[in-house]
């Protein structure tokens, strides 16, 4: 426990064909603390909340020997099963996948999962009574993480629904509970402030007290991933001018495999670009 913080790697950053030891492996090599699980809403990672005893000991075994842990969970299928669905049946499972989740979590010895800020993603899913639903259905799912003792931080999206942290704190001050707060995206609050004309310190400053961790992420005007890490217009520093002072240690790297041979060294530049930025903004707090 040397370092003041934690940096994690996204795990979409690596080729998804490599084995939890392989991909633990690269994250140790590239100057990582830990990586950061993901659960969507595609077959094979929703597949991950079913593992067998066997299937979970054997991600435990690639953390030890490797000596990275899973720190984190982004749980990202709430998209197409939300909170707020339409259909009774996809509201149920969005309380199911919770429930999975979070014994998932248990069980890999992971401390935070980042829920993603929608209500109703798709069209299908939409209709009047989605944030009301929304709001009953995430009142129920801090329920569980406090039974669970995990806490669960809402992501900033692409989307007006939660694209800020001030938005994220209006159901955060809602349910009024240690075990939901705000996980923020950096480079999506960025564009927010293109768009609403804010800046990306005084945002994160209405979170003060409820930010778990943060995703660094390269973004500019209207793209909000696929980037390299140095490219685009996020507003790190600004960020940071907040983030720090108020105490969050954890950081994540977001960025994705896109099948360049050189997938590596970019996910190498992503540990010493984002570490460089928080080893200054910690200097300036000493």
């Amino acid at each position: 426990m040397s370092r003041q913080y934690r940096l994690g790697l996204y795990e979409k950053a690596t080729p998804a064909e490599l084995s939890w030891e392989e991909r633990l492996q690269v994250a140790a090599e590239c100057g990582f603390d830990y990586m950061e699980i993901s659960v969507d809403e595609s077959d094979a990672r929703q597949a991950r909340l079913d593992w067998t005893p066997a299937e979970r000991a054997t991600v435990v075994k690639a953390m030890r020997d490797t000596g990275i842990p899973l720190g984190s969970m982004c749980l990202s299928g709430h998209r197409k099963w939300p909170f707020g669905a339409k259909d009774p049946k996809k509201r149920a499972y969005s309380l199911e996948m919770m429930d999975k989740a979070l014994e998932l979590a248990c069980d890999l010895g992971l401390h935070v999962i980042q829920l993603a800020g929608y209500d109703a993603y798709y069209d299908e899913d939409k209709w009047d009574g989605s944030c009301e639903c929304f709001s009953e259905n995430l009142a129920k799912a801090t329920e569980m993480a406090a039974a669970a003792g995990v806490v669960l931080g809402f992501e900033t999206m692409e989307t007006p629904f939660m694209d800020t942290v001030r938005k994220a704190m209006t159901y955060v001050d809602e349910v009024n509970s240690p075990y939901l707060g705000v996980y923020p995206d950096v480079g999506n609050l960025t564009n927010a402030s293109l768009l609403y004309g804010n800046t990306v310190a005084d945002d994160i400053a209405c979170g003060r007290g409820h930010i778990f961790a943060a995703h660094m992420k390269a973004t500019k005007a209207g793209q909000y991933r696929d980037m390299l890490f140095g490219e685009g217009t996020t507003d790190y520093e600004g960020a940071l001018s907040q983030l720090v002072p108020q105490g969050v240690r954890r950081y994540v790297c977001e960025m994705w495999y896109l099948g360049s041979p050189e997938w590596k060294q970019d996910v190498a530049h992503a540990s010493s670009f984002v570490r460089e930025k928080i080893d200054s903004a910690m200097e300036t707090l000493s």
